[in-house]
């Protein structure tokens, strides 16, 4: 849920994250919350997704950034002091058609059919998680016909495409059928693609536990994923002693496994 308790320790301020210019081809969102730590959140959210997020912190600046059509969809609370969501929107309406999902605290069905009747486009009670967020965006995007433009969540290194939504490996464009811990195995090796990652890492994530020197189960795994994945070509690299490596680029073929 997007709450104070969701922040990541960080080197850097999320606010660092916020963008006021909108890229080519990219969806770029204004968000109209008074509450500056939950707006950093969604803005540090977005963000690592390449969603750009301007933030106004009151209606009356919301409304003068939305009049200045550079958004494709603006996230707007409710809740606000001076100006409300509610009459943000009605002014909003009456100069722009750009997508507003509504974010509030309050749940009574009169309010989100005051909303939906002021011209909202969708309505997400707060709290909310990041993912059901998301969709909503995605799906307000797709019905304004701007949706191409939001790429999904996934990890593409050398060839191998993981959906982490879905659990979905690609091989080339061709989907590839593994365990649950195969896809465990290899999404903590492709997100750590060019650097290895030590069996004892490996075992801690998916055991809990360091690896024991005479346990093979690990490698046995990753020799059924290099037997499903590599056709030819080396993915999976085994430092010897320490653990394993996802090449980032193709590195010639591919070693013999063993099960």
């Amino acid at each position: 849920m997007f709450n104070a308790a969701t922040r990541t320790t960080a080197s850097h301020s999320p606010l660092a994250v916020y963008s006021h210019q909108k890229r080519v081809n990219q969806v770029s969102i204004l968000l109209i919350d008074d509450d500056a730590e939950l707006s950093a959140l969604m803005a540090e959210y977005f963000s690592a997704r390449q969603i750009p997020i301007t933030v106004a912190h009151d209606g009356e600046k919301g409304l003068a950034r939305v009049l200045e059509g550079n958004f494709d969809l603006v996230l707007l609370d409710v809740m606000m002091p001076r100006m409300d969501g509610f009459e943000t929107l009605r002014q909003i309406r009456r100069k722009s058609a750009v997508p507003v999902i509504m974010l509030t605290a309050r749940t009574e069905h009169d309010d989100r059919i005051t909303g939906l009747n002021a011209g909202a486009d969708d309505y997400l009670a707060k709290p909310f998680s990041p993912d059901e967020l998301l969709a909503r965006v995605q799906a307000v995007l797709r019905r304004a016909g701007r949706a191409p433009a939001l790429k999904p969540d996934t990890l593409e290194v050398n060839g191998i495409l993981l959906n982490p939504g879905t659990r979905q490996v690609l091989r080339d464009g061709n989907e590839v059928e593994v365990t649950s811990l195969e896809y465990d195995i290899l999404e903590i090796l492709v997100r750590s693609a060019g650097r290895v990652v030590s069996r004892d890492d490996l075992a801690r994530s998916l055991y809990n536990r360091q690896a024991n020197p005479l346990d093979r189960a690990l490698d046995v795994h990753v020799s059924h994923l290099r037997k499903k994945l590599e056709k030819g070509r080396a993915l999976i690299r085994t430092i010897r002693g320490v653990g394993y490596l996802f090449a980032s680029n193709s590195t010639g073929p591919a070693e013999t496994s063993f099960s």
